[in-house]
C-alpha cells in the first residue's frame, strides 16, 4: 500500500498540528501515513537555518504512523534520538515537507528573510521530488499570556492580520509553495458557537477540538478528500464539535487552493 511520508521542519505547533489527530483521521479513509516531526520548542526560522549551518543534533525526532493493528485507525508514535536537519533530509524520499515559522515571530515579515530562502534551498537540493508546504501558524488568544504578545498590542486581530500579510508575501515570493492554512482554519473555528477556546494556554491548541482543527487541514491537503465526510473525531469531542471544526477546515483549504 502507497505511504505518505512527511517531514514536518518545526517545533510545538507543528506537534500540535500532526502527532496526535492527523494519523486517525487519514486511517479512517484507509490512508497509510510517515509522519516525521523536527521539533524543538519555539524553534523559529531563523535557529533552523542556524542550526543547519553547524550540523546540529537538536531536534527530537517523532515519527506518528498507522497502527497495524486490524481495524484499527489509532497510532504509532515513537520519539527517537536526537537528529539533524540534514540527516532528516537524507532519510529516504518524502513526499511533503512543511516549513513553519515561530508562532511569536509570525506576523513579523523581517524574520522571514533570509534564514526562509536558505532552507527552502537546502531542502530542494536534498529533495527535489517533495512537495515543499508552508504550515500558517495561529494568532493566540485574545486573552494570551505569552511574553511575545505585546508584540501585536496583545490584540488578537492585529497578530492574525499581520500573519496573512506575511503568508501572502512568502507564497508569492516562493513559489510553488503549497500552503496549509491552519492559522485560518483555527480563526474561522473561533468565529463559531466554539469562540475563542481552540487553545489551552494561550497559544498552543486544545487536546480535542484545537488539535483536530489543525489536523483536519493537513487531511484535506494531503488527500484532496473532503474532511467534512470524515466519520473520525476525537473520543471526547462532541458531534457539534466535530461539525464545527471541519467545516472551518474544509473553508479555510477551499479559500487557499
Amino acid at each position: 500500500m502507497l505511504v505518505i511520508r512527511i517531514l514536518c521542519i518545526g517545533n510545538s505547533f507543528s506537534w500540535d498540528a500532526v502527532e496526535q489527530e492527523l494519523v486517525p483521521l487519514c486511517a479512517e479513509q484507509g490512508i497509510e501515513v510517515e509522519i516525521h516531526n523536527l521539533y524543538y520548542g519555539g524553534c523559529s526560522l531563523q535557529q533552523h537555518a542556524q542550526f543547519l549551518l553547524q550540523d546540529t543534533a537538536a531536534y527530537s525526532h517523532r515519527v506518528c504512523t498507522n497502527d497495524q493493528s486490524p481495524m484499527s485507525n489509532h497510532q504509532c508514535r515513537v520519539i527517537k534520538d536526537t537528529i539533524t536537519l540534514r540527516q532528516a533530509l537524507l532519510n529516504g524520499e518524502y513526499d511533503y515537507i512543511s516549513l513553519q515559522q515561530a508562532s511569536h515571530d509570525s506576523g513579523i515579515r523581517s524574520t522571514y528573510e533570509p534564514w526562509l530562502t536558505m532552507l527552502i534551498d537546502t531542502v530542494r537540493a536534498y529533495q527535489p521530488n517533495a512537495q515543499l508546504c508552508w504550515m500558517q501558524t495561529w494568532a493566540y488568544s485574545r486573552d494570551a499570556k505569552h511574553p511575545a504578545y505585546p508584540r501585536y498590542h496583545n490584540n488578537q486581530q492585529e497578530m492574525w492580520d499581520s500573519i496573512q500579510a506575511c503568508t501572502r508575501a512568502l507564497t508569492m515570493n516562493h513559489s510553488p509553495l503549497a500552503l496549509i492554512p491552519c492559522g485560518d482554519a483555527i480563526q474561522r473555528a473561533r468565529n463559531t458557537k466554539l469562540g475563542d477556546t481552540l487553545c489551552r494556554d494561550g497559544y498552543h491548541l486544545n487536546y480535542v477540538y484545537g488539535r483536530y482543527t489543525a489536523a483536519c487541514v493537513w487531511y484535506e491537503f494531503l488527500t484532496g478528500k473532503d474532511v467534512r465526510r470524515n466519520q473520525y473525531k476525537n473520543p471526547q469531542m462532541t458531534n457539534q464539535q466535530r461539525r464545527l471544526t471541519q467545516k472551518s477546515a474544509h473553508a479555510a483549504n477551499k479559500k487557499s487552493r
